[in-house]
């Protein structure tokens, strides 16, 4: 991974205005305020460089998807960061597999892609090894994909042993008592049909409430949904975290 030029800092900033100005857009379109939505940079293959380019330009949410480059990139951007910029809030995107959680616990400030029960066990005990709570969202898959990771959630609405069994797993995740609930986290699949991906993004909205109604005293401010492709939807369905790279920082960078 090289340093970025001058001509790439230029577009980074570019991209970052534009993306900003679409973010208000639809949220405006939505009736709710730009404020109520948190972007995440995705670096996912760019340089350290680039986040701190991202920092510069006022972005304090980064994310990484994959957990052995977030470890580096943070050890590096910490190290070529000015003072007079804030330290970057780190977001885990990507999935996280249950042997190597205790990296993810030393590492990520958020970790998004809580999947499974044994994985929040495997969290629990290791932050309260550490000495910290570790805020995560819950990651459910309501397209149906089997290429998507999260917990099955694609008939919530209509299938009853579904909603059993998100009831059961939610309250497991949240007998976690150094796990810091913060809300759902989900993909829309691939595709440009706008109204398939609006019904995901609206699906994680109604589950979302429907938890909020199951789980009252449970914390469920954050519904992080929408990339580059479909930020805008997700915003207009009600999206508190998006989560942009390409649009940002142009084609990933191969190794």
């Amino acid at each position: 991974m090289g340093e970025p030029s001058g001509e790439m800092a230029a577009d980074i900033r570019v991209n970052l205005d534009r993306v900003r100005e679409r973010i208000t857009a639809a949220a405006r379109r939505a009736n709710r305020t730009p404020e109520e939505v948190t972007l995440v940079v995705v670096t996912k293959t760019h340089p350290p460089e680039v986040v701190r380019q991202v920092l510069a330009c006022g972005v304090r949410h980064v994310g990484e998807n994959r957990l052995g480059e977030l470890e580096a990139k943070r050890q590096q951007v910490e190290r070529i960061v000015p003072d007079d910029l804030p330290a970057p809030i780190w977001h885990m995107v990507g999935h996280v597999q249950s042997r190597k959680a205790a990296r993810a616990v030393q590492v990520a400030d958020m970790i998004e892609s809580v999947d499974s029960r044994k994985l929040a066990r495997r969290l629990d005990r290791l932050a309260a090894e550490a000495g910290r709570r570790v805020p995560v969202l819950l990651q459910v898959n309501v397209s149906g994909e089997e290429s998507k990771y999260g917990w099955s959630a694609s008939a919530w609405e209509e299938n009853s042993d579904e909603r059993e069994a998100m009831r059961a797993w939610v309250a497991a995740v949240l007998d976690c008592r150094q796990l810091e609930v913060q809300g759902l986290m989900t993909m829309a699949p691939w595709t440009a049909d706008e109204g398939a991906v609006r019904a995901v993004f609206q699906s994680l909205r109604r589950l979302g409430d429907w938890l909020r109604d199951e789980f009252p005293p449970s914390d469920w401010r954050h519904l992080s949904m929408g990339m580059s492709d479909d930020y805008e939807i997700a915003i207009e369905e009600g999206a508190t975290l998006v989560r942009i790279g390409r649009a940002i920082l142009g084609p990933r960078i191969e190794a």
